[in-house]
């Protein structure tokens, strides 16, 4: 039962745990273990079980979904589904508070204007933008009133089954032209897109205590704002780069090589990295270093 479950984890040693052995931080770890499974998995898994139903006396519910998918298919072009009920899951207070996540603000907005953030650096996972502008966690519908954040990605992300409603829901898109033309000049007034510039590239870069932002050849979105008359606002979140530790390798070596030609073929950079253990703290795992990301905008 769901108390006998709580009671269990209540009762864990503190060690089996990164940071502090509270039931809140308990619930802490367990928001943003199951965000980077998302990102890591949930696309890919549902993709497979979608194929693998078809194989099955599930194959209706396969084949209706299936349909929808393509009837719904450029959604994601066309301002998404964003859900506020699914923004402000108390879920992603919990994920503000492991690390903890801040957004500090240094301006007020428009809301009769169009935004586009140049959001640095890009991190393993991007923890600090998918806080503050995919959720409502750090308040940013109070901070800037009448502003629609549209965190831009991969716009693969977006063809995987269930993920693709998952990461819409968060007021999430596809960082290509025609979404963020739309979201520009087609949804009205008060839309800000975010664009983590540096993309795949800048991940490659990401070492805790240094800060290396990505630039060259890569001032479309500047190109982007004058001709949609949009604002330009800089975003970089501090402390990005110290949630995971990375091997980076040197310029030259074939692994770096077959890095950058795989980010080529797979638009994302396969970075090797870690962070701690789920049960021990000293030991290595997938669960982010509790650092602090202070994001300014």
């Amino acid at each position: 039962t769901g108390s006998s479950i709580l009671s269990a984890l209540q009762d864990l040693p503190s060690a089996f745990w990164p940071c502090g052995s509270t039931m809140e931080k308990h619930l802490q770890v367990i928001s943003v273990l199951q965000w980077v499974i998302t990102f890591l998995a949930l696309g890919v898994a549902c993709t497979v079980l979608l194929i693998y139903m078809f194989c099955t006396d599930c194959w209706l519910i396969a084949a209706i979904y299936t349909a929808w998918l393509i009837i719904d298919w450029n959604t994601p072009k066309q301002g998404g589904r964003r859900s506020s009920w699914v923004r402000s899951w108390t879920m992603w207070t919990y994920f503000r508070d492991y690390f903890p996540i801040r957004l500090i603000k240094t301006h007020n907005l428009l809301p009769s204007r169009n935004y586009i953030f140049g959001y640095h650096p890009h991190g393993i996972f991007c923890f600090g933008a998918f806080c503050n502008f995919g959720t409502e966690a750090t308040g940013f519908s109070k901070k800037f009133p009448g502003i629609k954040p549209s965190l831009a990605t991969l716009a693969g992300n977006f063809r995987l089954p269930v993920l693709r409603d998952y990461l819409m829901s968060g007021g999430i898109c596809p960082v290509n032209r025609n979404s963020i033309d739309y979201l520009l000049s087609c949804n009205g007034t008060g839309n800000a897109v975010v664009i983590v510039v540096g993309g795949a590239a800048e991940s490659l870069q990401c070492v805790p205590g240094m800060n290396s932002v990505t630039l060259k050849n890569r001032k479309g979105f500047v190109k982007l704002a004058l001709q949609k008359g949009s604002d330009l606002v800089p975003v970089y979140s501090f402390g990005e780069n110290d949630a995971y530790q990375q091997v980076i390798f040197e310029e030259g070596t074939c692994w770096r090589s077959l890095q950058k030609r795989l980010q080529k073929i797979l638009g994302f950079a396969p970075c090797l990295f870690h962070g701690c253990g789920l049960f021990f703290r000293n030991s290595w795992g997938i669960v982010p270093y509790c650092k602090p990301i202070t994001t300014i905008g």
